[in-house]
C-alpha cells in the first residue's frame, strides 16, 4: 500500500530506516499502517503479527522504538525523530533489553493523595471525575492513553461535539489528569502505578473504577495474520490517524458496532465490500423492532447504515476462515458461510470479532464481588454505584455492556457519591439519573440476547489453529478436561503479556473454562526497576479469594 502524503505541520519519524511523516497525535501503529506496513513483531514460532485490537490489550503490536523493546505501537503517540523497527530482531523471544538508567531505578516512588481516584478515563471515567470535582473533591484521574476519552472518544482524530464537551467540562473541573499511567495493583487505600516509566503511588480515600472493556475475538484459521483485526480495533487504528483511502474492508462479527465502524470507515475512504452478522436476521429484526422506545439510536442506525447503503449488509454470516498473501503475509480473503454454503471475498482488512467483554481484573483484585458467569460477568453495584467494598464504586462496562449513553449515566452517579462520605447527595438529580440508568439497562440486555455468539462459531478452529497468540498455542494441545491453570501449567496459555486477554474470552466458549479464581499483581507487564522504586518486588495474591494462580 502507498504511504500517505506528508500533512501540513508533520512530524517525521523513521520506520525500518525508511523515513515517513505523520499528523500530529498519530500512533505508532496508525503510521504504520498508513505508510502500508502491515507487521510489527515476529511471534515465537516465526510469524509475522501486527495490531489487533488497537487498544493496548492483544500486544501483538509491539515495536522497538528507540533502542527500547516491547512498546506497544497502538498507545504509543509518534514523536519528531522517533526511531521504529519492526521484525524478528525487535520483539523476538530474548530481545535485549537496554539497561534501565541509573537514576530511574534508583528514584523512590512519587506519592500523591486526593479524596477520590477514577481509574480509566473513558465516557464513564469522565463523568465520575468531573462530578466529582465539580461537587469540590479533590480528585485525580488516571488512564494508559495520552488523552482522556477512552476508545470511543479517542483523540485527536475521533473527537465528536459530545467527546469536547466532557474534555472541556474536565479541563475546568480541576481534576487532575494523569496520561500514560497504568495501575499495576492496589491495595487498600493505595493505587501502585506506572507512569511514564516511573513509579507513582496514588493514595485516596475512595475510588471509582471505570476500566471500560475490551473486544471479545474468536480464533479461526488465518485470524493471526497482519490486517486481522478487532472491529473496534479498526475504528480505534482509524480515530488514531491510520490512512485506509482505498482499501477493500470485510466487517463481521455481532453487535451493533459494526454500523458505526462501517460508517466510520467508509467516510475515510475505505471499500466496504460486506457487512456480516453471525446473529440470526430473526433476532436482528426483532432488536430492531424494539428500538421505537429509543428514536434517537434508532436514527443513529439509519444513519449509520446510509454511510455505506452501496455495501450489503447479511445476518446470519460468518468468517470461517482468512489466507494471506505470500508476498507480505497480509489477509488478502476472507471465506464467509451462512451454515449452508461458503464463499471467498478479496479484501485488504479484515475487522472481526463479538462484541465486548468488562474489564474486571482491577475490581477483582481490590476484592470487589461480581454478579453473573462466563461474559456476563459484572461488578455488583447497588443503586448508587457502591460496590461490595467500602468507599470503592464501579461505573461503565465493568459494571455490564450498555454503551456511551449508560457509562456516562453511572458515571456521572458514582462520580456524584464518592465525592462525599455520606450519601447526602442532590437526591433528584441522582434520582433522575437512576432512572435513565436503569432504562439504559434495559436496552442493554435485549441488546445482550440479540447478539449472542452462534453455536456453529465453537466449531471454526482446528486442532491446530492457534488460540493463545501470545505463546503460539494452539487449541489441539489444550485439554477440554484441564482447568485453565493446568492449561497455564503445561502449555502457558495465558501466560504472556496479554495475561489472558485474549485467549481467555475465547476459551470461555471454546472450552467452558471461566476466569481463574484469583487476580495477582501486577495487572500488566512492568520494569522490574518500576517494581523496585514501589517497593513491590514480590507479587501479591488475590484479594477476592484462593491462593495465587500461575500466571508471570
Amino acid at each position: 500500500m502507498r504511504a500517505a502524503s506528508a500533512p501540513a505541520q508533520a512530524i517525521g519519524l523513521r520506520v525500518d530506516g525508511r523515513p515517513i511523516a505523520v499528523a500530529p497525535g498519530t500512533t505508532v501503529a496508525a503510521a504504520l499502517w498508513s505508510a502500508g506496513i502491515s507487521s510489527c513483531r515476529t511471534s515465537l514460532s516465526g510469524e509475522p503479527r501486527g495490531p489487533v485490537c488497537g487498544m493496548g490489550i492483544c500486544f501483538e503490536c509491539r515495536v522497538t522504538v528507540d533502542g527500547v523493546p516491547h512498546q506497544r505501537a497502538c498507545i504509543l503517540p509518534c514523536a519528531p525523530g522517533m526511531v521504529v523497527e519492526t521484525g524478528p530482531g525487535a520483539t523476538a523471544a530474548g530481545a535485549e533489553i537496554p539497561a534501565t538508567p541509573a537514576d530511574a531505578a534508583a528514584t523512590a516512588a512519587v506519592t500523591i493523595r486526593a479524596e477520590v481516584a477514577v481509574v480509566g478515563a473513558g465516557p464513564a471515567g469522565l463523568a465520575a471525575a468531573c462530578r466529582a470535582a465539580e461537587a469540590g473533591a479533590s480528585v485525580v484521574l488516571l488512564d494508559e492513553a495520552p488523552a482522556p476519552g477512552g476508545q470511543v472518544w479517542r483523540r485527536p482524530h475521533g473527537a465528536t461535539r459530545l467527546a469536547r464537551a466532557w474534555s472541556e467540562r474536565l479541563a475546568a473541573s480541576g481534576a487532575r489528569f494523569l496520561a500514560r499511567a497504568t495501575v499495576i495493583d492496589v491495595t487498600g487505600a493505595t493505587l501502585l502505578v506506572d507512569h511514564a516509566g516511573r513509579g507513582l503511588r496514588v493514595e485516596a480515600r475512595r475510588l471509582v473504577i471505570a476500566t471500560g472493556a475490551r473486544e471479545r475475538f474468536l480464533p479461526f484459521p488465518g485470524w493471526t495474520l497482519p490486517n486481522v483485526v478487532g472491529v473496534g480495533g479498526a475504528q480505534a487504528l482509524l480515530k488514531s490517524g491510520a490512512d485506509l483511502r482505498g482499501r477493500r474492508v470485510v466487517i463481521a462479527g455481532s453487535g451493533p458496532l459494526l454500523l458505526p465502524v462501517a460508517a466510520a470507515l467508509a467516510g475515510a475512504g475505505a471499500r466496504i465490500a460486506l457487512v456480516a452478522e453471525q446473529a440470526p436476521a430473526g433476532a436482528v429484526a426483532r432488536f430492531a423492532a424494539g428500538l421505537w422506545r429509543h428514536p434517537r439510536l434508532l436514527a443513529q442506525a439509519v444513519r449509520y447504515r446510509a454511510a455505506f447503503w452501496r455495501a450489503p449488509y447479511r445476518c446470519g454470516v460468518w468468517v470461517s476462515a482468512a489466507s494471506g498473501d505470500g508476498a507480505t503475509a497480509a489477509v488478502r480473503e476472507a471465506t464467509l458461510t451462512d451454515g449452508l454454503r461458503s464463499w471467498r471475498e478479496p479484501c485488504d482488512l479484515l475487522a472481526c470479532a463479538y462484541g465486548l467483554v468488562p474489564n474486571l481484573r482491577l475490581a477483582r483484585l481490590r476484592g470487589c464481588a461480581l454478579s453473573g458467569s462466563g461474559s456476563r460477568r459484572a461488578v455488583r453495584v447497588d443503586g448508587l454505584q457502591q460496590t461490595s467494598v467500602e468507599g470503592v464504586y464501579c461505573a461503565g462496562e465493568p459494571t455490564g455492556i450498555g454503551g456511551l449513553e449508560l457509562a456516562l449515566l453511572t458515571g456521572q452517579i458514582a462520580g456524584i457519591v464518592a465525592s462525599s462520605s455520606s450519601a447526602a447527595s442532590p437526591a433528584r438529580e441522582l434520582a433522575s439519573l437512576q432512572r435513565r440508568r436503569d432504562r439504559r439497562r434495559a436496552y442493554a440486555a435485549a441488546l445482550d440476547r440479540a447478539f449472542q455468539p452462534r453455536s456453529e462459531l465453537q466449531e471454526l478452529p482446528g486442532p491446530e489453529t492457534l488460540v493463545c497468540r501470545c505463546e503460539d498455542v494452539p487449541l489441539g494441545k489444550l485439554d477440554p478436561a484441564w482447568s485453565p491453570r493446568q492449561a497455564k501449567l503445561y502449555t502457558r496459555a495465558g501466560m504472556g503479556p496479554c495475561q489472558g486477554r485474549v485467549c481467555g474470552p475465547a476459551l470461555e466458549l471454546l472450552r467452558g473454562w471461566d476466569e481463574p479464581d484469583t487476580v495477582r499483581a501486577p495487572l500488566e507487564p512492568v520494569p522490574l526497576a518500576i517494581l523496585a522504586s514501589l517497593g513491590a518486588g514480590a507479587p501479591s495474591t488475590s484479594r477476592d479469594g484462593g491462593g495465587p494462580d500461575a500466571s508471570p
